[in-house]
């Protein structure tokens, strides 16, 4: 089976990629292939932020790989946190400190609208490709569940009253940002062959 480096340490996301591209590919995390450096996302939109994590990972491996950036962009705080949600409560922050700080700024909004962003950036025989996935949803006003991470258990997309976190991997993949953007870098791949 070839394959692909996935330019991220998040068992969590890791988890849900491989699940995606079971039986195609044998995805690689960083700690897998032995690369510890940190590497900085300084950049003001996802597709940079997505881009230098697959460059450097190119640069350094030459070998086919990809990295993503996600976002959650909220109405009510114009935007925010957007590029910046992973740090949202601050430099060393955890999920839960960021789930925290949101609940916190969207007291009282009548407007919870909100949408994730992710922006997969693939690098294969050195070309570099982008993948959008987007879903929208609400913020609700208390946490629910215990699967996923990051703001899942305060997410409700569009459609459902349950959060991503009430939602089981595969349930999640159908209809999440990063799963929509994982299903066209599948159909890409797929199509490769």
């Amino acid at each position: 089976m070839k394959k692909i480096i996935f330019a991220t340490n998040n068992t969590h996301k890791l988890e849900e990629v491989r699940f995606a591209l079971q039986g195609l590919y044998e995805v690689k995390s960083l700690k897998e292939i032995g690369f510890n450096e940190d590497i900085p996302e300084p950049y003001e939109t996802l597709e940079e932020n997505a881009l230098t994590k697959s460059k450097t990972i190119f640069n350094k491996f030459n070998a086919d790989c990809f990295s993503d950036d996600t976002g959650l962009e909220v109405d009510a705080l114009n935007g925010a946190p957007g590029v910046y949600s992973a740090r949202y409560a601050g430099p060393n922050c955890t999920f839960e400190d960021n789930v925290k700080k949101m609940l916190e700024e969207m007291k009282g909004k009548e407007n919870r609208n909100a949408r994730f962003r992710t922006v997969v950036s693939l690098i294969i025989n050195g070309q570099e490709h982008y993948f959008e996935g987007i879903v929208k949803g609400r913020i609700s006003e208390t946490r629910s569940g215990n699967e996923g991470f990051g703001y899942d258990p305060i997410f409700i997309p569009d459609g459902y009253n349950t959060s991503f976190a009430q939602m089981s991997i595969g349930e999640k993949n159908k209809i999440s940002h990063r799963g929509r953007a994982m299903a066209k870098l599948v159909e890409f791949l797929k199509n490769m062959e």
